[in-house]
């Protein structure tokens, strides 16, 4: 049986994978110039190179130039990793036939929480993001209507104080807005929406998570027939 062997530049970039995962390199630190990692590992230059573009293709790592520059391990932020989760999960979601209900499902065990956590923990700038955030369906125009409704949500989950729980929340949210929301919501949905929004922006404000966490699953509970609806015409005839 044949058995397949990695290249250089792969078994090298795995190797400097696990030293940064395991937190040997911290991130903000820059990694040892190609001449010392081609001495310590025993590669070439070019090998480097190549290993060092796979990390930066897995965002574990950046180039930057001049004097001052190198590779550095990133110092990931929330809304980079769920911009790159959410482009997993809407493949994932298309490929293996992820229904509405599976994303509602997961939105619920995720955002009911955050909202819970946002009353207790809300600061008067977060109140203030989401009071911005309202909107009124009669005054605004589809595209200004869908931006509200994503500011509000990620306003919630930035006000839960934890930058995990808004990293694998947001690209939940983002797959189903993208592929239902965004042209094809009907005003009075966004009538319903609106209603939701400010329900639960009052008990977040008061400070009371049990009736955040009910408003915030009512308010996905509502969510629920249009998506359906919308899923239901993607559909091929």
């Amino acid at each position: 049986m044949n058995t397949r062997v990695a290249p250089a530049y792969q078994e090298l970039a795995d190797r400097l994978k696990e030293q940064i995962l395991s937190g040997t390199f911290a991130p903000g630190d820059r990694l040892p110039i190609e001449p010392e990692l081609s001495a310590q590992y025993g590669v070439s230059r070019s090998t480097v190179r190549e290993a060092l573009r796979v990390l930066s293709s897995q965002h574990l790592v950046t180039t930057v130039r001049g004097v001052a520059g190198g590779t550095f391990v990133v110092r990931p932020e929330p809304h980079q990793i769920s911009s790159y989760l959410q482009a997993s999960f809407s493949l994932l979601a298309t490929s293996r036939g992820g229904s509405v209900r599976d994303l509602l499902e997961v939105r619920d065990m995720l955002e009911v929480p955050a909202a819970g956590l946002a009353a207790h923990r809300r600061t008067a700038e977060d109140l203030t993001v989401l009071r911005e955030s309202l909107f009124d369906p009669r005054t605004v125009d589809a595209e200004h209507v869908f931006e509200a409704n994503r500011n509000f949500h990620v306003g919630l989950l930035r006000a839960a104080g934890n930058p995990m729980l808004e990293a694998v929340t947001r690209p939940m949210f983002g797959v189903l807005n993208e592929r239902f929301l965004r042209v094809k919501a009907s005003r009075r949905f966004w009538f319903r929406v609106d209603r939701d929004h400010r329900e639960i922006l009052e008990a977040v404000a008061a400070g009371d998570a049990d009736r955040a966490r009910e408003a915030q699953h009512q308010h996905l509970e509502h969510l629920r027939s249009t998506y359906t609806r919308i899923d239901r015409e993607r559909q091929p005839q």
